[in-house]
């Protein structure tokens, strides 16, 4: 039995590669971005009622990430990139189907666009439906994860001071919080899990417009190099 699924809706996002990207929803709360409407579902009908509520649950697609029966294990990089579990315990990008959810901050609403931070979904991400989140009833008071018990432990980010100031000019233009982003995503150790730190090698992501480059002077450190812009390249309002 086959079925056919239409995008509601498509995410205009603060990131425009999957690397780096945080690894669930909320721990960079400063990542954000604006759900574009679809048509029929860009008419005040559809979000009729959602100015009282504060967070969404987004069904998407995983667009730029393979899937299929091809991954039936994983390697989590919670559990350090070389150990595989089950698909099904894990939260991988490679699903059988390529279906993601996440829980988003609702910030703002305009005629055919919703506001959100809080994000994890990549540019240009497909939404298949937006349900609105239930305290109540979403939040499961005695759950449990013993793979993910705790949040990830997180590691300090420092800054060239060219590369600051560079972010803080950025951050005035784009009228979006650079800083906070590029550290809170950082923090998080983007690197691949498997792969040991070097000063001598250097990483790059782009969020926004912009290219930000960092290394690792040491274990458990991160710098941030330069913080450019790159031309052409999406930024909000585009």
């Amino acid at each position: 039995m086959g079925y056919t699924f239409e995008p509601v809706a498509i995410v205009r996002s603060c990131f425009q590669e999957k690397f780096a990207i945080p690894r669930q929803p909320s721990l960079a709360p400063a990542a954000g971005g604006v759900l574009e409407l679809l048509p029929p579902y860009d008419q005040p009908e559809s979000t009729a009622g959602l100015e009282q509520v504060s967070h969404l649950w987004l069904l998407f697609v995983f667009h730029a990430a393979p899937s299929g029966p091809a991954h039936l294990r994983v390697r989590p990089p919670r559990l350090g990139g070389n150990q595989k579990i089950g698909v099904f315990a894990s939260r991988s990008t490679h699903r059988p189907n390529p279906i993601g959810q996440s829980v988003v901050r609702l910030d703002a609403m305009e005629p055919g666009r919703l506001h959100i931070s809080g994000i994890d979904l990549l540019d240009g991400t497909p939404v298949l439906d937006i349900k609105p989140y239930v305290p109540y009833a979403d939040q499961v008071v005695d759950a449990h994860n013993a793979l993910a018990s705790t949040a990830p432990e997180l590691i300090p980010v420092a800054w060239k001071p060219a590369a600051w100031q560079a972010a803080r000019s950025h951050a005035q233009r784009l009228q979006q919080p650079v800083i906070e982003l590029i550290e809170q995503c950082l923090a998080q150790d983007p690197k691949p899990a498997y792969q040991q730190p070097s000063a001598e090698r250097e990483y790059g992501v782009r969020f926004w417009d912009l290219n930000v480059r960092w290394h690792y002077p040491q274990p458990g450190c991160i710098q941030v190099l330069t913080v450019e812009q790159q031309s052409p390249g999406p930024f909000p309002g585009s």
